[in-house]
């Protein structure tokens, strides 16, 4: 009898913890990114270091996002950090966009930006005490 109970417990546990198995489906270190970079000879020429940077940062932003639970939007990441890798030199074409003005908007687009742009304002130069 007590195994049925424990089975009665487990699939009702399951079922008022939906995102459970959720949690589980996204698996970034399974996906193993940065072992299938090493292993692709075109990646590790300097010609492709641009490629190689945005492979890890679709793996960091997955990260962020399987932290953050959201592991539907992190498996869909990682497809698409496998569907570069299952062909280099598809992905270098694609990515070889050479438009300056296009490279400067996004140089900066990630610079952060504060509450104001200016500069803050220097400081007088403190005032020494008088000796008496």
């Amino acid at each position: 009898m007590r195994p049925c109970l424990l089975a009665l417990f487990g699939l009702t546990l399951g079922a008022l913890m939906p995102w459970a198995d959720a949690q589980a489906a996204c698996d970034v270190k399974g996906a193993r990114i940065e072992e299938q970079i090493a292993a692709k000879p075109e990646l590790q020429q300097d010609a492709n270091a641009q490629t190689v940077r945005d492979l890890r940062t679709l793996r960091d932003a997955a990260i962020v996002l399987e932290t953050y639970k959201y592991p539907g939007e992190c498996e869909v990441l990682l497809g698409i950090a496998r569907s570069l890798l299952s062909d280099p030199a598809k992905t270098i074409e694609q990515g070889g966009d050479t438009d300056e003005d296009k490279a400067e908007s996004i140089v900066e687009a990630r610079k952060p930006k504060g509450q104001s742009e200016k500069p803050p304002a220097e400081k007088a130069p403190a005032e020494k005490p008088k000796a008496q």
